[in-house]
């Protein structure tokens, strides 16, 4: 027996089985994913933390499933409005794992975990855009829906461990067939509501308009009346201060000479004129020096 247990080719075997038994006992999880030891089949436990772990050597079989949020492509599909208009809808979803002991109990894989979301969010989208009219559909574009279908989806794969982390909408759109139709309508419809918004714009324009020519109109007239007043009070200064200047005998006469002279320059203007005045008028006293 001794000799037995020297021999190297016995302790190769064990030094092998050995090495077999331990590597098969390591267990390995990584951050994005959950291990699942199963014993005869049936899961034993749960690994949700990454590192090392040990399980019972060929006994226990240990299965892997993501961790990570993960994401599926809806095919696009047809629904309904509220007003049986036919609408294309195209989006995905981001989902997770939430309880894996759940998930494997009932759906296994994730194909099949693909397959129940597919029938979940496109009955969440039928029910939300089956709530609203054509436009409201096409309006909501902006989040609104994706929020609506997760909130219809709510706790449903609840059941089943899995968790719908968020919904987005790629394409919104009209069928080709009527797409062109609708657009012209729509069209149609908001150069109507811009017309009437115009239409009241220059309404209101005219109204301020009317009324500030009329109040310039106001200011021109009492602007005029006073510049007159202003005209009339001067002229009438004037007179007074004129009269006042040429009062008295030598002022009239000086005054008298200064209009002839200026009588006699404006009748001079032009070439070759000749002016005769009488031998006994003042002026012409003055010019012959008597």
């Amino acid at each position: 027996m001794k000799k037995l247990n020297k021999n190297p080719i016995f302790i190769l075997i064990l030094l092998v089985i050995g090495i077999l038994l331990f590597f098969n006992s390591i267990v390995v999880v990584q951050e994005n994913e959950y291990g699942l030891v199963k014993q005869f089949n049936k899961v034993n436990r749960i690994i949700s933390s990454a590192g090392i772990n040990v399980k019972i050597p060929f006994i226990q079989t240990v299965d892997k499933l993501p961790k990570q949020i993960l994401l599926y492509d809806l095919p696009a599909s047809d629904v309904l409005t509220k007003d049986k208009k036919a609408m294309v809808i195209d989006d995905y979803v981001l989902w997770q794992i939430s309880d894996p002991l759940k998930f494997i109990k009932t759906l296994n894989t994730t194909a099949e975990a693909e397959r129940r979301i597919d029938a979940v969010v496109y009955n969440a989208m039928k029910d939300s855009i089956g709530k609203l009219n054509q436009t409201e559909v096409i309006i909501g574009r902006n989040g609104v829906l994706d929020d609506e279908i997760v909130k219809i989806i709510g706790p449903s794969l609840k059941d089943y461990g899995l968790k719908i982390v968020q919904n987005e909408i790629k394409r919104l759109d009209l069928p080709s067939d009527n797409k062109n139709a609708v657009y012209t309508r729509m069209i149609s419809e908001r150069s109507q509501i811009a017309a009437g918004y115009s239409a009241e714009g220059k309404e209101e324009a005219q109204k301020i308009i009317n009324s500030t020519d009329k109040e310039i109109s106001i200011i021109i007239s009492q602007a005029n009346a006073k510049a007159a007043e202003t005209i009339g009070e001067g002229e009438s200064q004037y007179m007074k201060v004129l009269s006042s200047a040429y009062a008295g005998k030598s002022r009239t006469d000086f005054y008298e000479y200064i209009r002839s002279l200026d009588a006699i320059k404006l009748s001079l203007t032009g070439k070759n004129k000749t002016l005769f005045l009488p031998i006994d008028s003042p002026l012409t006293k003055i010019l012959l020096g008597k």
